[in-house]
Order: C-alpha cells, then structure tokens, then sequence
C-alpha cells in the first residue's frame, strides 16, 4: 500500500484530546496501523459498520503498553484479543482461553537471512507458524533456553533459534494476584513460561499472553481444555473457613467460625479491640484487599488496615494469619500489634502509627537519597527486625521498600505480615507469593523454599537504599521475574559502590539459597561496615589516609 494511502486513512479516534503525549500518539499510529490492515484484508468485521469505533474501545479499555507492544503485523490477532475479552464478560464462557502455535525466533542470534526451523517432539516435518502476537522483550530478550542450531551458510557460521511454541492467551475477571495464579497453573501442568506480557482493562478484566515451551506440538486443543478446566477451579474453589488456621496449627487459639474470627477467650481479651473506639482521620493508602487510614484508639495515634468486605471469602484466611502472627511478636524494629476488629463488617487490624511513611514513598516519591551512613543504619534496622522474626521461625515473604515503615525518628520497622507464614517443620514451602521485583529465584519457578527468601528480597532492597531506584525499572515485573530465573539477572550495582556493599549484595542475591547468609550473620556484617565507614570518615577528617578494608566473610566476628 502507498504510504500516502495510508496517510488519508488515518484519523485521531472520536473523543481523543488533541493534546496528545509521545505515546498517546504512537498509540493512535497502531490502531490506524491496524485498522488499515483489518480493512484491506477479507476480515468481515472489519467491513462492518461502527467498526472502527469498536476497534478504538478496545484500544482504550487497555493500557498504553498493549498498543506499543502488539505486532502490528498480526492485526488479526488484535481481533481476537477482543473476541475473549468479549467472551470473558459472560460467567457460562468464562475464562476464555485460546491456545496455538508460533514461531519463536531470537533476533540476536540470527546474522543471516537463512532461517531452519527446529522440530519438537511428536512434530512431523518443517512446518511455519505465525510469530508471537507481542515480539520479545527490548530490554531484556528472555532467552530462549533451548539448543542453538549452527547452520552453515558457505564459510560463515551463524546460530539460528527458530522453534514452534505455544501461545496461550486467557482472559477473565481481573482480581488480586490473578498473574501469580496462572503462572502457578502454567508450572503445573508441566509448562515453562518464555515471554508473558499481562492487561487489565479499565472495567475489570484481564488479558494475559504467555509464549510457553513444555507441551508436544501437535496439542492445541488438549492443553486449551487443560488450562481452562484449572483457571475455571482455581476461580471458583470450594472454600470452607470452618477450619483451625494453617498458620500456627493447632496452639494457634484462633478460628474463622462463620462470620467472624473466633479465639479461646482469655486470649481475645487481651487484644480485640471494639469498632465504636477507633476513631478515622484520614485514607493514607487503598490496596486490593482494603484500605489504610491514620486514625486514634483511646488517644493513641494508629494505623488501622481495614478489610475489604467484597472480598471476604478471598481475604479472610489471610487476614486471619496476619492477625495470628502480629499478636505474638514484640521488636523495636518490627512493626507494634495493637489489636484487631474481627466482627464483620468491622474487620481491621490496628498497629502503631508511623510518622515518617514508608521507604518505597520516601525513595521513589520523595526523591530521597541516603548517605553510605545512613544506608548502614537503615539496612541495620531491617536485619534486626528480620533476625527476631526468623528466630521464631517467621517468613515474610513479602520483603521490599513499600513493608518497611519509619518513625519520626528514623527507626525503621518491617510492617505488612497480610502473607508472612510460619516455616513448616519440614523448613520449605511451594506456593509461588511475594512481589516479582524482590522474589527470589526458587519462589518464582514454584520451587521448595525456606527462609533464605527473605534473604534475596533482602539485597535487592540494599541496592535499592543504595540507588534510589526501582529495581529493574525498564521490565515489567514478570520480565524481572523470568530474567532472575532464566538469565541470573540482578540488578546493576553503580561503579565505585564500596566493595564490602557489593560484597554484601551479592552474597545475599545468590541462585544458590543456601549460599546466602543469615540474618544474624548480616547484622554482624552492617554493624562492622558502619564501624569501618565511621573509622575511614575519621581518618579522612584528621586528613590521614584510609584504612585497608579487610573482605568480610560470613560468620566474622561482631
């Protein structure tokens, strides 16, 4: 088609501000794109009336990024991305799941126009496929970890990586931690996810693409069934809280009994706290489970989490553990249980309040920076608070920025236990939880884990303190996520971070769990840098030379 063709067919989409951003604009570049290509091909949709009208709605109802990252030159594929959103809209047809082959090719590896297919099992003959309806990440090309073909084109050796996949596209209603969910599923049923890209439109529903590797070829229909059949029990489980909380077994004196949270009575005394005294003052922060206000309990200044009762079933376990857990611990750098409403619709949890807000806002809303001192003190109060709770055999497994908390004097206090757990006897657990920038490797793959988890999310917020910025800010959370596992991905350390830092780090963020130090060991480490830093900062003062830095091992002495 000539290019002015398409200049005269292309148009701003009706109710579209003409003051439009860099990527508004590329935005409205795609769906004309795709609307031309829709239009010259023998699509009847595409020629009926309102059509182009339809096509922007579907635009618009998703992020920015969706237009960015299609394949414009699969414009049919946009189709049917609206089709299941479509069809995710009705209970009897949801989740809508569409399954089928690709071609995968890794442009990095490619120096020649010659391009052979590889053949997976069960697969007769060399057979072309469509590519992926979103192409490879820019920032991060997720290797595809298969066998590089080298093919021999005259004297020049090239590597080829050209094989069929699986893209599996699912749409249903969006809900809190839908992607943690089917990437659990995925693994499941025996599949490894080599590319995911994840929507959620602005009325509720999701739409997530994942180019797997793990089924045989020839499959479609079969795995279709199979993912639908998983996604449809994992939406609609038969929950019975009728049950002793899991997280502390049977010592726990806690249970959902019908409406509420049952406890044996000479314990409930000591810490339920009645609605009518708690007093709001203002929303300090909404999440998918509820909202945090800053209000008064009998004149003391708190933090109250309240649950969101729309999704009780969903939510109470969880408030249950996170209630269980908060009432027995007690340490200067752990945020203070005050007690907790657990009489629907008053479900809440209630903690001292923190003047100075959360690192995560002070880093990345604030601008905020820290001196190598101050960095020091910081991590020191977060390994102190960790130690104590590892101690009691306490996981967090939700460790980053935004779970740690300030007071007005800079005390720094680990917060947030909504999905803490006590370690099991036998010192692992399997379900896949946390937040994707800050998981460990073995948490992503739905592997067995302890303790050392915390550990991993633990050097990733020290490069964070130490960077003031978001780990792996260019990827989206599950590209993060597949580059830990996939690629040994971490983030950047500066040039000329001090060398026991570094060491620290990276002692902390090993693939190998059982490399990584324990808490009490990096507090000994933090409080021997501070010593040093504070020594070299002297010397420097008195104008004399620094001292050698000695490498500090695990274990060392305090």
């Amino acid at each position: 088609m000539a290019e002015e063709d398409t200049e005269s067919r292309c148009s701003i989409p009706a109710g579209f501000s003409p003051a439009l951003t860099r990527k508004q604009k590329l935005k409205v570049n795609i769906y004309n794109e795709i609307l031309v290509r829709l239009k010259d091909s023998d699509v009847a949709e595409a020629q009926q009336p309102g059509f182009e009208d339809e096509l922007w709605a579907h635009f618009n109802r998703l992020p920015t990024r969706y237009a960015l990252d299609v394949n414009v030159e699969r414009a049919q594929d946009v189709l049917m991305h609206k089709r299941l959103l479509h069809v995710a809209h009705d209970p009897a047809t949801r989740p809508a799941v569409e399954v089928r082959l690709v071609q995968v090719h890794s442009s990095s590896n490619l120096s020649s126009s010659r391009k052979e297919d590889t053949q997976c099992s069960g697969f007769a003959g060399k057979q072309s496929h469509p590519p992926p309806a979103f192409g490879l990440s820019e920032d991060l090309e997720l290797a595809l970890e298969a066998k590089k073909l080298q093919v021999q084109h005259g004297n020049t050796t090239v590597n080829a990586f050209s094989r069929p996949m699986h893209e599996i596209t699912i749409s249903t209603n969006d809900k809190p931690k839908l992607l943690s969910e089917l990437t659990s599923l995925l693994s499941d049923i025996g599949l490894n996810i080599q590319e995911a890209h994840a929507f959620s439109t602005t009325d509720g529903y999701s739409l997530d693409v994942f180019v797997v590797d793990g089924w045989e070829c020839e499959e479609t229909e079969r795995l279709r069934q199979a993912l639908a059949k998983e996604i449809l029990w994992s939406e609609n489980p038969c929950l019975d809280y009728n049950v002793i909380s899991p997280v502390l077994g049977q010592d726990t004196g806690m249970k959902v009994i019908g409406d509420h949270v049952s406890t044996s009575s000479e314990e409930k005394d000591i810490w339920e706290i009645e609605a009518s005294l708690l007093t709001y003052e203002r929303k300090i922060a909404s999440g998918s489970n509820g909202d945090l206000y800053q209000g008064t309990f009998c004149g003391q200044d708190v933090a109250i989490k309240v649950l969101s009762t729309e999704r009780l079933n969903e939510t109470m376990r969880e408030f249950t553990q996170e209630v269980c857990i908060m009432r027995k611990v007690r340490h200067k750098n752990v945020v203070q249980f005050i007690g907790a409403c657990t009489k629907p619709p008053n479900l809440c949890i209630v903690t001292e309040f923190l003047s100075g807000g959360s690192m995560y806002d002070f880093l990345h809303k604030q601008k905020g920076s820290f001196s190598l001192q101050s960095l020091l003190k910081v991590a020191v109060d977060i390994s102190r608070g960790m130690k104590y709770l590892h101690q009691n055999n306490i996981m967090h497994r939700d460790l980053k920025a935004a779970n740690l908390l300030m007071d007005g004097n800079g005390v720094v206090k680990v917060a947030d236990f909504g999905i803490a757990r006590v370690q099991a006897q036998s010192g692992v657990m399997t379900a896949e939880t946390g937040t994707y920038r800050w998981m460990a490797p073995e948490v992503i793959e739905h592997k067995p884990y302890d303790h050392k988890a915390d550990v991993f999310s633990f050097g990733v917020i020290l490069w964070e303190l130490l960077t003031g910025k978001l780990p792996y800010e260019n990827l989206t959370p599950l590209q993060a996520a597949l580059g830990v596992v996939k690629k040994g991905l971490r983030p950047t350390i500066p040039k000329h971070t001090n060398p026991m830092l570094v060491e620290l780090m990276e002692s902390c963020w090993q693939q190998d769990a059982s490399l990584r130090p324990e808490f009490s060991e990096i507090v000994n480490m933090l409080r021997q840098m501070a010593r040093r830093v504070a020594d070299e900062r002297e010397d420097r003062r008195k104008g004399k030379s620094a001292k050698v830095v000695p490498t500090l091992r695990h274990g060392s002495a305090e």
